[in-house]
């Protein structure tokens, strides 16, 4: 029989997921059990670089770090953070993660309510176990996690991304980009790249493609290129800026950016191209018409929730195998996407905006 969780529960403590992308993925469900308790005092436990997801959400009272590398690393560090929840003296756990280790520090802050998937061996650990429907990997993630707070007694509601972006930053945004521009940003458009993806390389299009896709773009427009992603794409962002002809006309800011400042750069994008990455998840939040690049990962489960999204694959026998590395070391998945295809999509997705040339 199903458990309930408590009709008013004073402090609620969510516990999200680890990777950027999933915890996009993650947003309705937060803001359900928002919508379930208006009245509670809502925390969530977030790794560093996930906490800009929730900084500015109207669903979250307080943001908790789990400093995982620092003040909470190892065993002493996972007690520690145990007694600092402890001392909190939340009524309620939801752990939106599915690991074991979630369920134990919830269970070693002596929550007395901790709901979630009995996933991980986790069952014992947890007062109020939901089980996971054996078709739920056939549907998107957004779906996974609103069925776990349903099968916690919740009322789900609207299933749509959400990410909150503060007025004053953006207005900075788009005074920054007119200034790269020189004012002529408003007139023509911007095309933001992301050629990284933390999972591995079965999830990055070549940076030579993005490269030569670059070099097509702006040989045919006056379109500007914005790349994003960490210091580990500085390499790609200079193939890319090397391979047009005019330089100026490719934005560089990978490694430059926390993770709400490229929220708030994306939001200005009229495309974005990306591999299967936490960024193409907060463009799809933001509504930023999508090319998205699949390799190894699968399209329906972690695909772009979006409505204006083109999803760019090849379906091989082997795909989606879900691994970080191509075992045959070829990458046909990745190396069958032709620079055209992609061209083609961007193409399409701006002129459904009235731009007549990509």
């Amino acid at each position: 029989m199903k458990r309930s969780l408590p009709n008013n529960p004073r402090k609620i403590l969510i516990r999200s997921t680890n990777w950027i992308g999933d915890a996009v993925m993650t947003t309705p469900a937060v803001r359900t059990i928002r919508e379930n308790f208006p009245d509670s005092e809502i925390s969530i436990l977030v790794l560093p670089w996930v906490s800009d997801i929730f900084r500015f959400s109207p669903r979250i009272d307080t943001i908790i770090t789990y400093d995982k590398k620092g003040r909470h690393q190892g065993l002493a560090g996972k007690w520690r953070l145990a007694r600092e929840l402890r001392a909190q003296n939340f009524d309620c756990a939801i752990l939106l993660q599915n690991a074991f280790e979630a369920a134990l520090i919830a269970t070693l802050a002596r929550i007395p309510c901790r709901g979630g998937y009995t996933t991980d061996a986790r069952g014992l650990l947890l007062s109020h176990g939901v089980r996971k429907n054996a078709d739920i990997h056939k549907k998107h993630q957004v779906y996974y996690y609103q069925e776990m707070v349903q099968g916690l007694g919740l009322q789900t509601g609207d299933n749509a991304l959400e990410l909150c972006i503060p007025h004053s930053l953006q207005q900075t945004t788009r005074e920054q980009l007119s200034s790269a521009t020189s004012g002529s940003i408003e007139a023509t458009p911007l095309i933001g790249f992301n050629p990284g993806a933390a999972y591995g390389p079965a999830k990055r299009w070549p940076a030579q493609k993005y490269s030569d896709l670059a070099h097509i773009i702006c040989s045919n427009s006056d379109a500007y290129i914005a790349v994003f992603g960490t210091a580990a794409d500085n390499e790609a962002a200079q193939c890319i800026k090397q391979n047009v002809p005019d330089p100026s006309k490719v934005l560089d800011y990978t490694g430059k950016t926390n993770l709400v400042e490229a929220m708030a750069l994306i939001e200005q994008c009229n495309v974005f191209v990306t591999n299967d990455s936490g960024l193409m998840h907060v463009a799809a939040a933001l509504k930023v018409p999508l090319a998205a690049i699949f390799g190894s990962t699968d399209h329906i489960a972690t695909g772009p929730f979006s409505d204006n999204s083109i999803i760019i694959r090849k379906p091989l026998p082997c795909s989606p195998c879900k691994r970080t590395h191509c075992p045959e070391k070829h990458f046909r998945c990745l190396q069958q996407i032709t620079t055209e295809e992609v061209f083609t999509a961007v193409t399409n997705l701006l002129h459904a905006q009235g731009y007549h040339h990509a």
